[in-house]
């Protein structure tokens, strides 16, 4: 499907936010999907992820959640750097960003009405978790790709699980050296003690960031199958 890509202004209340948007050429209406970064910025495989979702048939609208900072893009092989402006956001103000996205989707002729998604990868994992919570009203799904730290935090992400409204669907990795399994265990655990519609995936082989081909952690079969899920699960919530 031919797409077209461009940066966009939201505003924020912090002042303006830059966002990477792709959506399908044909100038239909279709679904949107939210993509949240990891913690390197959106480079060039958030860009490629966001044109990849389009392709699929979605308005798809990555946000710069590091808008506040001088340095808004670090390479895979700085991760201290990486982790050091990731631990200057604020969840409030983060969930602020995306409630930014959500307006813009809204006012667009080109979204389908009421269907809205989000994903994320890395850090943008545990921000996809909280948005289902935070913003339980817009999101209809929630794709959450190896969301580290979402038992932790003042209040954390998940002591906000009674608030997720949507379908939830989490992908880890066993060989995830940054996320324990005590971590997915808790998870599992929140999200049946909650009743929530939920499906949680481990790979067996694949390791953190496994989803990225620019990663050496790359692991291509899981990120294959990963890809299917997300397909299959986003067209069944927002594609109907």
């Amino acid at each position: 499907m031919d797409i077209t890509t461009s940066t966009i202004q939201l505003n924020t209340p912090e002042g303006k936010m830059e966002a990477y948007e792709a959506r399908p050429k044909d100038g239909g209406t279709r679904p949107a999907i939210i993509v949240l970064m990891e913690a390197f910025g959106v480079n060039s495989h958030i860009k490629d992820v966001t044109e990849r979702v389009a392709r699929d048939g979605y308005v798809a609208v990555a946000p710069d959640l590091y808008h506040r900072e001088t340095e808004r893009i670090v390479p895979y092989n700085d991760l201290p750097k990486a982790i050091g402006i990731m631990n200057r956001l604020q969840d409030p103000k983060v969930m602020d960003d995306v409630g930014a996205v959500i307006l813009h989707l809204k006012s667009q002729s080109y979204v389908k009405a009421g269907a809205v998604g989000i994903t994320g990868f890395c850090m943008g994992g545990r921000f996809t978790y909280l948005a289902a919570a935070h913003h339980n009203k817009e999101i209809k799904a929630a794709m959450p790709f190896y969301g580290g730290g979402i038992p932790m935090g003042k209040p954390s992400p998940l002591e906000r699980t009674g608030d997720i409204g949507c379908p939830i669907y989490l992908l880890f990795g066993a060989k995830d050296q940054l996320i324990p399994q005590d971590h997915v265990a808790q998870i599992n655990k929140a999200l049946t003690d909650n009743k929530k519609n939920f499906t949680l995936k481990v790979y067996p082989e694949a390791g953190h960031g496994f989803f990225c081909n620019e990663r050496g952690s790359y692991h291509a079969e899981s990120a294959n199958d990963a890809w299917e899920k997300f397909q299959s699960f986003f067209s069944q919530h927002l594609k109907k």
